[in-house]
């Protein structure tokens, strides 16, 4: 075989491996929580991760951060010149939250039935923003909105590797 072809071999398959790795097994019916800074002030993190995983869930990735100004603006970019994009900001740098990378069949729509409606008056009871949550500001968690944000959301917080390391692969 020659240097070339072997070289374009060489390069689909490992193309195919990365789409394999990344693709359907690590993004796939994934979604990104974040456990916001009162969540974490409230020492309320047990409760919140014990509910998620009696509600199937599994955790494929985890950690806390102290987001920078920088950081959540990036995040929360699609709210840029909304009248509480900035509160935001404000909120989600006032101390550490906890991205949590979750799987499980039909993530997105069953996390975001889980934590709620953002307005935790309005959330049905036995949802983590009725249960936990102050006020619309002060919700206690985030839940992707789609697939698509939750592959985005997720690629935010943790790298290929480190959920190739959690994944075991």
């Amino acid at each position: 075989m020659s240097g070339f072809l072997f070289d374009v071999c060489f390069l689909t398959i490992i193309h195919l491996l990365e789409n394999y790795l990344f693709g359907d097994i690590i993004l796939g019916n994934k979604t990104l929580a974040i456990l916001k800074p009162d969540c974490v002030r409230k020492n309320l993190i047990g409760e919140v991760i014990a509910l998620i995983t009696k509600n199937g869930f599994k955790i494929k990735a985890m950690k806390m951060v102290h987001l920078t100004k920088d950081s959540a603006s990036g995040f929360y970019e699609i709210h840029t010149g909304k009248p509480f994009f900035e509160g935001l900001l404000d909120f989600m740098t006032s101390g550490p939250c906890v991205p949590i990378a979750l799987e499980k069949e039909n993530a997105v729509a069953d996390f975001r039935k889980l934590i709620g409606a953002t307005d935790p008056e309005q959330a049905e009871e036995g949802t983590i923003r009725r249960l936990f949550a102050e006020s619309k500001q002060f919700n206690i968690c985030h839940g992707s909105d789609s697939d698509e944000n939750a592959e985005k959301e997720i690629a935010h917080f943790f790298s290929r590797n480190e959920l190739l390391n959690n994944f075991g692969l």
